[in-house]
């Protein structure tokens, strides 16, 4: 894309090029603005990245700017595609089928992300537990449940090197993101098992998540995930979605992971003291 425009620069001048090149400027423009809202990324953000004002990239979004290589190989690594991809505008598209076998399966450029019928069950069961217990809270939004469905995770992968949901997290710039949440949030949403409301807090709009039915922990594989679940929401879900996006930042799975990519869960055994919730022998 950018070298079309390069060329049209270089060697044509007339009313009709022009029209062309500002027509690719704004199809390219669109295809950066798409990637960064789905990817939930500020302006300041990949602006920065790109050691340019906020204005200056502004620009960009509008159309009203050229794209350097330079800046074209940057954001195509931010947005975890390659260059020709980000070029010919196509999107690694991370997608999220739910069925009964396979867990995780690599084709082409997606990455697609399968969940088993028990494992959606068990995550859907612990969404209506959580919003039971915390979600009427005015702090806890979409993020903040992002966040802690990634610190039960995490936390009860180090305590006790078991999954509990064993949800799929991407790097995001605004913390761990599990990516089946979407596509089973809707399914529970069409069955009128919760309902998505909108909010403000602080000012700011935010999701909100409430139950129109009771969980059934008989999903649960055992008592002790339960107390690991409720012992999270009590050390967590007093922090808004911004607290726990910051503490989630100095968690070393999600600071060694790639923007854009899974984090791993066995990096929990690298955790510094700061996220560290598991008791090591000296030995």
């Amino acid at each position: 894309m950018l070298k079309i425009i390069t060329l049209v620069l270089t060697n044509y001048f007339t009313f009709g090029k022009i029209y062309i090149i500002i027509k690719l400027y704004i199809m390219i423009s669109k295809f950066i603005y798409q990637l960064r809202k789905e990817r939930g990324l500020t302006q300041d953000f990949i602006a920065n990245k790109l050691n340019i004002s906020r204005q200056t990239y502004m620009q960009i979004e509008k159309g009203e700017r050229d794209i350097k290589t330079k800046e074209a190989k940057i954001l195509a690594n931010i947005f975890n595609i390659s260059l020709n991809d980000f070029l010919e505008e196509k999107d690694r598209k991370i997608t999220v089928k739910l069925e009964e076998k396979k867990e995780k399966e690599k084709i082409n450029n997606e990455l697609r992300i399968s969940v088993p019928y028990l494992k959606k069950e068990k995550f859907k069961e612990i969404i209506l537990y959580i919003l039971t217990k915390v979600g009427s809270k005015p702090n806890i939004g979409e993020t903040a449940i992002y966040k802690l469905l990634y610190f039960i995770d995490f936390d009860y992968y180090e305590k006790y090197e078991e999954q509990l949901i064993g949800a799929t997290y991407i790097k995001n710039h605004h913390g761990p993101t599990p990516v089946e949440f979407k596509k089973i949030i809707d399914e529970m949403i069409d069955r009128q098992e919760i309902e998505q409301v909108k909010s403000k807090y602080f000012n700011y709009d935010q999701k909100k998540y409430l139950p129109l039915r009771s969980p059934n922990l008989s999903k649960l594989k055992n008592a002790r995930e339960l107390q690991h679940i409720d012992e999270v929401l009590n050390r967590l879900s007093d922090k808004n979605g911004k607290e726990l996006s910051n503490y989630s930042h100095k968690d070393v799975p999600w600071i060694i992971t790639e923007d854009g990519k899974p984090i791993k869960y066995n990096a929990v055994f690298y955790r510094t003291e700061k996220t560290s919730v598991r008791i090591y022998d000296e030995d």
